[in-house]
């Protein structure tokens, strides 16, 4: 099993009365709920995503060349 870190919040009166009736609707708790909605989110983030990630579905492109392969994994040059 993977290691959990207790944290504490500050949330507002509208954010923690919609957690509150959505972990009861789905019959978890507000941490499980928090949790999933965090695993989603982070899941999300363009930031997450590798390089090689964003060149996904190149061929597909019929305007892009394979000679610019560089510019998709490592930016313009004098950016990276």
């Amino acid at each position: 099993m993977y290691s959990m870190h207790r944290t504490q919040i500050i949330i507002e009166e509208w954010q923690y009365q919609t957690l509150r009736s959505r972990a009861e609707r789905e019959d978890c708790s507000i941490s499980e709920l928090v949790r999933e909605i965090l695993c989603t989110a982070l899941e999300q983030s363009p930031r997450r995503k590798s390089r090689l990630q964003t060149i996904e579905g190149i061929g597909e492109d019929q305007s892009t060349h394979g000679r610019e392969h560089d510019l998709f994994l490592y930016g313009a040059k004098g950016t990276h």
